[in-house]
């Protein structure tokens, strides 16, 4: 007598199974669809960042020439420390190259001082299909600034200091460089002289 009931009771239920599986399925997809866009602005970040640390490193570079070339005249070195160097070049450049390699381009780049590179970058791949409406078409963008900062210091040499006689060289963990006019083979390299990092 109970069988009608209970196959009544089974009809009913089965819309109700699948409206929740219906529903699970909608959140599943809605998941996935703000993970797509979360990796595709993770790609956008890792590319600004690599495309602002380029940039500065490649001026690191420069100005850590610029110091070996004039390691004989201290009266310059301060202006090299502080990024006060004639002839620099732009190294934007490297930026786009590691944007490039990161699958994404360069919207801006900005040397607002000597030391210093903002970038802007856009992915060039889109969030990608999902049920949120539009997001095959949107792309993610960041930016990200990366700095110089010299890890020296010394003191200038005084008015009765001859030619023969170099500052040290005091650099970071308080590493001292004797620096000999008559023996210069054996000079800090670029990361001894120069940090360079993202801004906080």
């Amino acid at each position: 007598m109970n069988r009608p009931s209970e196959r009544g009771d089974a009809g009913q239920a089965f819309p109700i199974y699948i409206t929740v599986v219906a529903g699970l399925l909608l959140l599943a997809f809605a998941y996935l669809a703000v993970g797509q866009a979360a990796a595709n602005r993770n790609g956008a970040q890792t590319a600004a960042d690599a495309a602002a640390l380029a940039a500065a490193l490649d001026t690191r570079d420069q100005l850590a020439a610029k110091w070996v070339q004039d390691v004989s005249d201290p009266t310059k070195w301060w202006d090299i420390f502080e990024g006060e160097v004639p002839g620099l070049v732009n190294s934007c450049g490297r930026a786009n190259a590691l944007a490039a390699q990161n699958d994404a381009g360069v919207n801006a780049c900005g040397w607002p001082t000597p030391l210093e590179y903002t970038v802007e970058v856009t992915t060039n791949k889109s969030v990608g299909d999902s049920i949120v409406p539009g997001t095959e078409e949107r792309h993610s963008k960041a930016s990200a600034t990366a700095v110089i900062e010299s890890l020296c210091t010394f003191e200038p040499p005084g008015d009765d200091a001859g030619d023969d006689v170099l500052p040290e060289l005091t650099c970071e963990d308080d590493r001292i460089w004797k620096l000999d006019p008559e023996d210069l083979t054996t000079l800090p390299e670029p990361p001894d002289l120069f940090d360079v990092h993202l801004a906080d």
